[in-house]
């Protein structure tokens, strides 16, 4: 029973989403590029599809609300099929085989933003304007989405929002009620890329340009309509835009929400997560600058700041957008920004990564136990913006940590075993868990010379790191299925 109540949820939220074809279907009209009948097939496709899994599932326990596992099973069907069916536009537009068209659709729905198209400034704008679409709505969670405006639908919201929200900290809520935060971090989202949409058009880029790449800075996504990537520009302006955008998105949605909410920015400051997150930007801001001025690779002071803080920010945000090609900067530099984006944003936020919250308190944890040593009789809690963190919430950031540890592992040996050298497997693994889109070697710039089951298998990374581990894995327990 509780199966086919998911899958009707699924049916509904795959035809609500079939409407979304219909924007990128206007744009080809507008621009003429031909591509409007691919988007009227694909709409068609998709609610078809939405229709007979609905029909499938039937009425049974439709007026049932969802249980927790019910919301594992919604959000994880959901986006499996979301990014089958994303890729049909992308098959009809571009002649893409299936493989490379699932790689690009589940990129942009988890804000990857890795690629194995290599010619973007030639493709129908439509086509273009589809791809930053994909990374915005995928940005807050079109399950989040679903939430906000689609109360009507009887579904249990909050089983959906802790299976589908990225971060730890998904039992506190913003709002009294879950349709009131999810509208509420929806109006955020929306209000950031509008703001960053006219920033980008006074600095100079078209009213397209500036929409789509609004899109893709927001949801920290990182694709553009140019292989150059923000490069192409070449403005200093646009790259401080950018900057500004991404580090925004970066922090929790929720705080961002107290700031406004009260009209008191010191709630970014007084956020244990978010001050660790400005600290992290500053340490590898000084570091990276201080190394690109002493190995000359700039003469400028400007020019270092500005590309060391892009990109720190880039990574650290998993955004990815290119502007200098780091994996090319000498000594200990491409190394130390990969790692950077284990780190990730802060929960709560559209960045990927483990997130810096788990990393604060994984550091703390290591520091209780090194002063257990010698004091072993001592009691130390852990706590966090004054308040003791539970012990189960630190064994469970322990869990996620060795079980995203194990699994970057496995992955990385089955790149190598699909032909990549332990560089490029060891960064592939790292760009798509992480979903941050370039890595090094093979993919520094696309994954398009790579073989099939190597995309297949960033296509599992990707969905497991923006579904955090757990959230899929959880499906393949047997024992979650007899319950």
């Amino acid at each position: 029973m509780g199966l086919y109540r998911s899958m009707r949820v699924v049916g509904v939220l795959v035809l609500a989403y079939s409407l979304s074809m219909l924007p990128p279907a206007l744009v080809s009209l507008w621009y003429r590029d031909g591509e409007v009948e691919h988007f009227g097939i694909a709409l068609l496709a998709i609610s078809a599809v939405g229709l007979l899994i609905m029909q499938v599932a039937g009425k049974r326990g439709a007026n049932k609300s969802l249980r927790r596992r019910d919301g594992f099973i919604v959000v994880v069907f959901f986006w499996v099929v979301l990014s089958m069916l994303g890729a049909i536009p992308l098959m009809l537009g571009t002649h893409m085989g299936f493989v490379d068209a699932l790689f690009e659709a589940v990129s942009g729905f988890t804000t990857t933003g890795s690629t194995v198209i290599v010619g973007l400034d030639g493709l129908p704008p439509s086509i273009l304007y589809y791809r930053q679409q994909l990374q915005w709505l995928g940005g807050m969670g079109l399950v989040v989405l679903a939430i906000a405006v689609l109360p009507m639908l009887g579904i249990g919201g909050a089983q959906l929002y802790r299976a589908e929200t990225p971060g730890p900290g998904k039992e506190e809520k913003i709002a009294p009620r879950l349709v009131q935060g999810a509208r509420a971090l929806w109006m955020i989202y929306v209000g950031l890329t509008v703001l960053c949409a006219a920033a980008y058009w006074l600095a100079g880029m078209s009213v397209f340009e500036a929409v789509a790449h609004s899109f893709s800075t927001v949801s920290t996504g990182g694709f553009s309509t140019h292989d150059a990537s923000l490069g192409y520009f070449d403005s200093s302006a646009i790259e401080l835009v950018a900057t500004l955008f991404m580090l925004l998105s970066g922090i929790n949605f929720g705080v961002h929400y107290m700031a406004l909410s009260e009209r008191n920015p010191m709630h970014y400051f007084q956020d244990t997560e978010v001050r660790s997150y400005f600290i992290i930007v500053a340490v590898l801001l000084l570091v990276i600058f201080s190394t690109l001025t002493v190995t000359g690779v700039y003469q400028g002071f400007w020019h270092a700041v500005m590309d060391a803080g892009f990109e720190v920010v880039s990574v650290l945000t998993s955004t990815g957008f290119g502007e200098a090609d780091f994996s090319k900067w000498p000594l200990f530099l491409p190394p130390l920004l990969i790692f950077t984006s284990f780190i990730g944003g802060c929960g709560g936020s559209t960045a990927g990564g483990i997130k810096v919250l788990r990393i604060v308190l994984l550091f703390k944890q290591g520091v209780r136990e090194a002063m257990s040593l010698m004091h072993p009789h001592a009691v130390r809690p852990i706590k966090i913006g004054g308040r003791v963190v539970k012990n189960r919430t630190v064994q469970s950031v322990w869990g996620f940590f060795s079980m995203y540890l194990f699994v970057f592992v496995v992955l990385t040996l089955l790149m190598m075993a699909a032909g990549l050298d332990q560089v490029s497997a060891f960064s592939a693994v790292a760009t798509t868990i992480n979903n941050m889109g370039p890595g090094l070697g093979e993919v520094a710039y696309t994954f398009s010379t790579v073989s099939d089951p190597v995309k297949l298998l960033a296509v599992i990374a990707m969905l497991l790191g923006r579904l955090e581990i757990f959230t899929l894995l959880v499906l393949l327990s047997p024992r979650f299925w007899l319950e």
